[in-house]
């Protein structure tokens, strides 16, 4: 399906990327936004705002995160493509409806523009600490996926990506932008609706008398419906049936719970997504995501020059995390560096893929600036021996 005009800016444009996320978002068909202002994420919802009276789009300002992310959950039941952006300590407040979302199974997208912390932390200056939140932040067993820019311009691309993820597998998709990116300005540039590939809301084709809100059929992933198109329908956060009435039996948490947990895992080979280059022969490879992965590139180049072959992963989807591949590398190379701007959290996942066939250093930085490029080829150095 192609991106309704309306909502598509088209042409080359000078953004931030938090302009660009909400460019992004509205060309993917968002058409409901609720949210709490806080730095440094609310660029994106004042583009927002500003922009959805010309497209049918509601933006609401609510009393707090936990509400924003509570009508964005309810909103996304009505057929609405449905957002909301914070930071740091309102993404904690989200946490538990993250989970509602989660065991809903509510499609819509989470904007995380990091920030230093913990609390209340460094409000304007770059972090990039809440990667392990991300996957982990609300109780209990479940799988989401998210998604790091390093630009603008894939602030803008890997929006629509992040709404298309969220239609596909009816998750909360968590977009982990960081200050630096969100706050950066460089050409961005937005094609024609025609050429934006869109996915829609699946509506299920049942007859009210067939159709129940979790029943599979033998697959991964239920049909969804809209709340009041005549349907029956409950839904909840307690462990469910097909019918989405609860059950409290150890029975219905094994067939609701693992589902959850197996539609993202079955499906990772096709969720997974980073760039590769120069691996083959590397005595080191890189691991990055977010700005780091711009910063990292001078430190990159500059252990290039001393002698020593580094490869570079990229990492576009962090969760699902690229097992397979880090598996398969660790066979090959002396080390993994991983620079990131927290004090050691992707570096963990690296290690324990890598599972002592290579070694897994970090390069830590607590946030409120980006990495010294000498530090990530000193880092390198060091691996390489």
């Amino acid at each position: 399906m192609k991106a309704d005009p309306a909502g598509v800016l088209t042409g080359a444009h000078y953004l931030d990327g938090d302009f660009a996320c909400g460019e992004g978002a509205m060309a993917a068909g968002c058409r409901f936004v609720a949210g709490y202002p806080i730095t440094p994420s609310t660029e994106v919802v004042e583009r927002i705002s500003r922009r959805f009276p010309m497209m049918g789009g509601i933006f609401i300002q609510m009393e707090d995160e936990l509400a924003s992310m509570a009508a964005v959950v309810g909103a996304s039941w009505t057929g609405t493509k449905s957002m909301t952006v914070t930071s740091g300590p309102g993404f904690s407040l989200m946490m538990e409806n993250i989970g509602l979302g989660a065991m809903m199974e509510a499609p819509c997208v989470v904007v995380n523009v990091q920030r230093g912390g913990p609390s209340t932390g460094l409000p304007t200056m770059v972090g990039q600490a809440d990667i392990m939140q991300a996957r982990w932040g609300s109780h209990g067993d479940y799988e989401l996926i998210a998604l790091s820019p390093q630009s603008p311009q894939e602030a803008f691309d890997l929006t629509i990506d992040a709404f298309n993820l969220s239609e596909i597998y009816r998750v909360p998709v968590m977009f982990m932008m960081d200050e630096c990116v969100g706050h950066m300005t460089e050409k961005v540039v937005i094609p024609p609706a025609e050429e934006i590939e869109v996915v829609p809301r699946k509506l299920s084709k049942l007859k009210p008398e067939e159709y129940w809100p979790y029943s599979v059929n033998g697959g991964d992933i239920p049909e969804m419906v809209r709340a009041g198109d005549g349907y029956r329908f409950h839904t909840t956060g307690l462990t469910h049936d097909h019918r989405g009435y609860p059950d409290m039996s150890a029975e219905c948490q094994e067939l609701c719970v693992r589902r959850l947990v197996e539609k993202i895992k079955h499906n990772a080979d096709k969720i997974v997504r980073f760039e590769e280059e120069e691996t083959d022969g590397a005595d080191v490879v890189v691991v990055t995501y977010g700005i780091t992965a711009r910063v990292a590139r001078m430190g990159i180049e500059m252990a290039r020059k001393k002698g020593v072959k580094v490869g570079v992963i990229r990492l576009i989807v962090i969760w699902p995390f690229p097992e397979k591949r880090i598996r398969e590398l660790a066979g090959m190379v002396k080390a993994f560096v991983v620079p990131e701007i927290n004090y050691g959290q992707i570096v963990l996942e690296v290690e324990r893929c890598a599972a002592g066939k290579a070694a897994a250093v970090p390069v830590s930085h607590g946030g409120g600036g980006v990495h010294d490029p000498n530090d990530v080829c000193q880092a390198i150095l060091g691996a390489a021996k």
